[in-house]
């Protein structure tokens, strides 16, 4: 890749807001405005803010094509070679190669620790990658190569395999790391033991198509060895947000949908999923600003005024009607409204303590000091939910052994769980224990009645709910299962997209992709990646 520019020296007024403390980032050279070497404890923190910025430039993609948002030009699976340009040079420009200098350096330092998350973060990155675009560059990303070569998706996944298992066996050498200097975990090696462990698992699930024998073995293993996996929320791997806006620290969903511009529309199908199964999260996710507001901006609706998958018409003037995400994940507001068409049938999903009318947490443009949201929220990466939901797919899929009811069931309870802990650290209501129970109960209760397709079927249709804030995933899961059964779209302007565009940067600066880069970016809209089987 062409050219790195350092990015902690860009995102050094957020690092000092983000960190808990900020003494170890000042006090690290004669002259900390000319360090003579690469200071890892200043450098692994960028690492992570740009790990996370960059991966939100895909993550709305991903939400759109899984029907989480219906706006954005993968709303109608249209995508060019801009569409991931910001995201393919940030990777590409700013955090693999921090992260490299970390690997280097700390190899050097002996600091084995700064070395394991790096390795950890980089195995991370590459996986997401090659999930989104296939083959991409791997073994000449860094370095003198003007014109790197794409390696196979499926060679990477090895490689990356091996590297989640060095990064455990530094670990074991010695690990000591600031704790201010790690926003993820700070400073704990079991939480990045956790992670690894749970990063493996993932992959393993992704290939499970591809590579059955692997994919079991591999989960078999983690699981008899009592390898640390994520089994509590507390042990997520999930990058949290300040409240902080100058430089602005906040939830890009929160700064996006609650400005005078908004971020686009909600998905009316995954409205219409949670209003119908009595799902309390329905208050959560989604904001209303306008309890009589309905399709097309009219007044004759009960205020979720979103729009249907591939609906690429005009926005009209309806900045201060349209619904808006909730307080979850982006730490924006809970919906307290009264919701007319709620019956007595619904257990979970009801007005009680509603108000009358609309919600009474109304907001101004620009943003209030109080009563509008706080905008720290969280990008849910791996969590404990998704583990969960993972090891119940293994279950049904692998026969690894595991009680997939039970998991299902955990799984749905972990992300209630986290929904409530965000919206009560941001002033909201959270959802009693009962709630929780019950709600899981019947969750369970369906898939025990369930035949084994509609057991997956319910499976993958939860975890696509849970995974509300993380598009990237459910994408995934979708072109591995094929399920949750998404909507028709209205007007679709292509195919599904089964992987994301290269950056047309890349094709024409590449003289090894340049004469073949229109083939190229047309197989990335109908070629599956590796795993897709």
């Amino acid at each position: 890749m062409r050219g790195k520019y350092n990015l902690y020296k860009m995102l050094l007024p957020v690092l000092l807001l983000v960190a808990s403390s900020c003494k170890d980032f000042v006090d690290i050279n004669n002259d900390p405005n000319n360090p003579t070497e690469p200071t890892l404890a200043l450098l692994l923190p960028a690492t992570q803010l740009s790990l996370a910025g960059h991966f939100n430039a895909v993550n709305g993609a991903g939400s759109a094509v899984m029907q989480h948002f219906a706006s954005g030009n993968l709303n109608r699976w249209n995508q060019s070679g801009t569409t991931f340009s910001t995201a393919w040079s940030g990777f590409y420009t700013a955090t693999i190669p921090d992260l490299e200098t970390i690997i280097r350096e700390g190899t050097k330092q002996q600091a084995w620790g700064y070395v394991a998350i790096a390795k950890l973060e980089k195995a991370y990155l590459y996986s997401i990658m090659v999930d989104l675009w296939g083959d991409i560059p791997y073994s000449q990303a860094v370095g003198d190569f003007t014109d790197p070569s794409l390696d196979k998706g499926a060679e990477i996944y090895n490689s990356l395999f091996t590297l989640i298992d060095e990064a455990l066996a530094d670990m074991d050498k010695s690990f000591s790391v600031s704790s201010s200097s790690d926003l993820f975990y700070q400073g704990s090696k079991i939480g990045w033991t956790r992670m690894a462990n749970s990063l493996k698992l993932k992959m393993f699930i992704q290939i499970r198509l591809a590579d059955p024998e692997r994919s079991t073995t591999g989960i078999k293993k983690l699981l008899t060895t009592n390898a640390p996996l994520i089994t509590e929320n507390a042990h997520d791997f999930t990058f949290k947000y300040g409240t902080n806006v100058t430089p602005n620290a906040r939830h890009p969903w929160f700064t996006s949908w609650y400005s005078s511009g908004r971020g686009g529309y909600v998905s009316m199908p995954l409205v219409n999923y949670l209003k119908d199964n009595d799902d309390p999260r329905l208050r959560y996710y989604i904001f209303r600003q306008n309890a009589n507001a309905g399709l097309a901006n009219s007044m004759n609706g009960e205020g979720y005024y979103g729009r249907e998958p591939g609906d690429g018409t005009a926005s009209p003037a309806d900045a201060n009607t349209r619904a808006l995400v909730g307080i979850y994940p982006a730490a924006g507001l809970y919906d307290n409204g009264t919701i007319k068409t709620l019956t007595a049938g619904n257990v979970y999903l009801n007005n009680t303590g509603a108000v009358s009318t609309t919600t009474s947490n109304s907001f101004k443009i620009p943003l209030a000091t109080s009563g509008d949201g706080t905008g720290a929220g969280i990008l849910p990466l791996i969590t404990n939910s998704m583990v969960k939901f993972m090891r119940a797919e293994a279950a049904l899929t692998l026969g690894t052994g595991e009680d997939a009811a039970q998991l299902t069931t955990d799984g749905v309870i972990a992300q209630l769980t986290a929904v409530s802990e965000l919206a009560g650290s941001n002033k909201g209501t959270v959802i009693p224990a009962a709630t929780i129970s019950g709600f899981s109960d019947r969750v369970k209760a369906k898939f025990t009645a369930a035949t084994e397709a509609g057991k997956m079927e319910l499976l993958m249709t939860q975890k696509w709910v849970a995974l509300f804030g993380n598009g990237i995933e459910s994408y995934n899961d979708y072109r591995r299962t094929g399920l949750p059964k998404l909507a028709d779209l209205v007007s679709p302007l292509d195919v599904f997209p089964m992987r994301f565009y290269y950056s047309e940067t890349e094709l024409t600066s590449n003289e090894l992709l340049i004469a073949d880069r229109e083939a190229i970016q047309r197989a990335q809209q109908t070629t599956p990646v590796f795993w897709d089987k």
